[in-house]
C-alpha cells in the first residue's frame, strides 16, 4: 500500500511538472525563443511564424470557447483547483497547435537531432494531455474537444497561409 501511495505521489508530481508546458509562464519564453530562431534563420521563418501564430490563436481562441460553453471543472482536482472553465482543454489545444506542429516541422527539417527531437515533442504533447487528466483538471471529453479545436486551428491556418508549410522538407538546418 505504501509503495502505491509513493508512486501516485511521484506520478502526480510528474503530471504537475508536465502540465506547466501549457501554462503562460513556460509558453512565453518558449514562444520568444521560437521567434528569435525564426528571425535568425530565414529558411525556418515561415514555419516558425506559423507555429507561433497557431499557439496564439489556440491560447486566446480556447479561452473564448471556454466562456461560450461555460463547463465547470471536475471536483476531484489534484494539487491546484483551476477556476477557469473546462471545455475545451486549452492545454490539449496548445499541445496540438504548437507542440505537434513543431514536431512535424522538426521531423520534416534537416536538423541534426530531428530523429529524437520530433518524437520528444510529440511525446510531450501527449504527456501534456495525460497530465490534465491525471491532475483532475479535465474530463476526457475536454481533452478530445481541445484536440479537435487544435486540429481545426492548424487546418484553417494552413489553408490561409500563403505557402504550404507542411509540404516538402526544409533542407536548411538552424546554422
Amino acid at each position: 500500500m505504501q509503495a502505491e501511495i509513493q508512486w501516485v505521489n511521484h506520478a502526480t508530481l510528474l503530471a504537475w511538472m508536465i502540465t506547466w508546458f501549457g501554462f503562460f509562464q513556460v509558453l512565453l519564453p518558449v514562444g520568444v525563443a521560437t521567434a528569435i530562431i525564426a528571425i535568425a534563420v530565414p529558411a525556418w521563418r515561415s514555419r516558425l511564424t506559423f507555429a507561433i501564430l497557431s499557439l496564439l490563436i489556440a491560447w486566446r481562441g480556447t479561452d473564448a470557447w471556454q466562456h461560450f460553453f461555460a463547463r465547470p471543472r471536475r471536483s476531484d482536482w489534484v494539487i491546484k483547483h483551476e477556476l477557469s472553465f473546462s471545455y475545451p482543454s486549452s492545454h490539449a489545444t496548445i499541445a496540438i497547435a504548437f507542440y505537434i506542429v513543431l514536431a512535424i516541422f522538426v521531423a520534416r527539417g534537416a536538423l541534426p537531432g530531428r530523429a529524437w527531437l520530433a518524437p520528444l515533442l510529440a511525446l510531450l504533447a501527449l504527456a501534456i494531455m495525460w497530465s490534465r487528466l491525471a491532475l483532475g483538471a479535465h474530463y476526457l471529453t475536454d481533452i478530445v474537444g481541445g484536440v479537435l479545436w487544435g486540429c481545426t486551428i492548424v487546418a484553417t491556418l494552413a489553408a490561409c497561409w500563403p505557402t504550404n508549410v507542411f509540404e516538402g522538407r526544409t533542407h536548411a538546418s538552424l546554422e
